[in-house]
């Protein structure tokens, strides 16, 4: 993805450089600078395709289960280490995310995830044996991870700022879809033909990153700053005064000019202690909240519970679908912090109604704690749809330098994916010690997440990346 898509042609030649800020001012403003332009809305599709393919590879190991066992004759042990192996996959790829992002440009990084998704899904497809299953599962991980870390990034350096907070969230919105989609689908027809439908939205991809432009902000930091003006109007469109927003790109990327060269050891600094604790803690209480215990082991849960395992998963689809879609409708609106706050109260409740109905069950006090679960879990997923699962990755791509994006973004995925593992791993064992009291444990991290959030997390909504940017590194110095 080295060069411009082939619709650069538009882009004449003559346009002028990127403007330092004292000689910005000049020529009309168009309002329309700030509108979701047609190459926008079409560079942002292109890039949650890979968002699709996200929650397509994670939601394929539960329909795939019952097939995959009886075709290749899997013990359960072996299943449950193809199911988990992509979450190692992940973390590697998220080690390498932002490295691979800031060498290769955003659109280079998404597509040398999907072929590595591409390769992983065939080789599931076509598997004789466990080994060839592991192999493929490893690498879609691998392509996950990376796409994981870039696809929020790029639309965040896209997009303007009155748009970017529902443009980006778009990205929990087509996670959600594919994990969905996935699971229905999955469920009548064969694992081999899913597994090849897969490669689908990878291609779709693949193609469409030739015809969408790369993001100015990354353009501007590697020094190359025609593209990045180029990259800029066929993103705002031909009318639009871009050169105020090229200009405070261009005066704050050489203002970080002399970090360029920045190490992992870099990210501690003072000045960035802000950023760090924010990106990292909402990933750690994102984790740590039970999400993927009740993602993941649902149907057991129900079970567990004494409730219908097919109606509770087929409902909390049906409800995590439109609770995502008013997250994204709400993100411009009513601000990232109040959305937080909601969803983190909502998985705050969730929890407890969860474990409120093993405790009730394990003493044997209310024939209706079934119920209680299946509320419970209803509560917690529409309610991290709403927030806790899209917005920690919005923020996550606002509040980094981008002298420093890639090495954060990379700990902080990795982090996401680590802690992935561990509740992924653990929750079957915390389930055996006490199933109501691993749920009320989960219910106090979200209490904490409330008051983390009420704590330190700042509201971006409205605000250019530069003025976030700046704002986290004076607090961090402030002291």
């Amino acid at each position: 993805m080295e060069s411009d898509s082939v619709l650069d042609d538009e882009i004449t030649t003559n346009s002028r450089p990127l403007l330092p800020p004292d000689v910005v001012g000049g020529g009309e403003e168009r309002s329309g600078s700030d509108s979701a332009t047609a190459v926008l809305v079409l560079s942002t599709f292109v890039a949650v395709l890979g968002s699709y393919v996200f929650g397509s590879a994670v939601g394929f190991s539960s329909p795939a289960q019952s097939g995959i066992l009886d075709d290749l004759g899997l013990s359960l042990a072996e299943y449950s280490l193809f199911g988990s192996i992509s979450t190692i996959g992940a973390m590697i790829g998220a080690v390498v995310s932002g490295k691979i992002a800031d060498l290769f440009g955003r659109r280079g990084a998404m597509g040398f995830a999907e072929l590595f998704n591409i390769v992983g899904w065939v080789s599931i497809a076509f598997a004789k044996n466990a080994w060839w299953l592991d192999s493929g599962r490893l690498l879609t991980g691998f392509g996950v991870g990376l796409l994981s870390y870039v696809v929020p990034v790029y639309i965040a350096e896209i997009t303007p700022k009155n748009l970017r907070g529902a443009f980006t969230a778009v990205n929990q919105l087509m996670i959600c879809c594919g994990h969905s989609i996935v699971y229905l689908v999955g469920n009548i027809i064969n694992w081999r033909l899913l597994a090849l439908i897969g490669t689908i939205p990878c291609v779709i991809q693949l193609v469409g990153l030739f015809f969408i432009p790369e993001s100015p902000r990354w353009l501007a930091k590697i020094g190359k700053w025609d593209r990045s003006e180029k990259s800029l109007v066929r993103l705002r469109g031909k009318n639009a005064n871009i050169y105020e927003e090229a200009a405070e790109i261009g005066d704050y990327t050489r203002s970080l000019e002399q970090f360029e060269d920045s190490r992992m050891v870099d990210l501690f600094q003072r000045k960035y202690a802000h950023s760090l604790i924010v990106g990292v803690g909402l990933m750690v209480l994102q984790q740590f909240g039970g999400v993927n215990a009740i993602s993941y082991y649902a149907s057991a849960i129900f079970s567990s519970a004494g409730f219908s395992y097919r109606v509770g998963t087929t409902t909390m689809v049906i409800v995590q679908v439109p609770m995502t879609v008013v997250g994204t409708l709400l993100m411009d609106k009513s601000g990232r912090r109040p959305l937080l706050l909601v969803s983190a109260t909502g998985t705050c409740l969730g929890c407890l109604l969860i474990g409120l109905s093993y405790l009730l069950q394990d003493h044997k006090l209310w024939d209706f704690s079934p119920s209680l679960a299946f509320g419970g879990v209803l509560i917690f997923s529409g309610s991290f749809s709403l927030g806790m699962g899209g917005i920690p990755w919005v923020i996550m791509s606002e509040i980094f330098p981008i002298n420093i994006k890639g090495l954060a973004g990379s700990l902080v995925t990795v982090v996401n994916w680590f802690g992935t593992w561990i509740i992924t791993y653990s929750f079957n064992f915390l389930a055996q010690w006490s199933s109501a009291g691993t749920f009320l444990v989960f219910a106090s991290v979200c209490g904490l997440t409330v008051i983390f959030i009420v704590k330190l997390v700042p509201e971006t909504k409205g605000r250019t990346l530069e003025e976030i940017q700046a704002s986290m590194i004076m607090f961090g110095t402030d002291k």
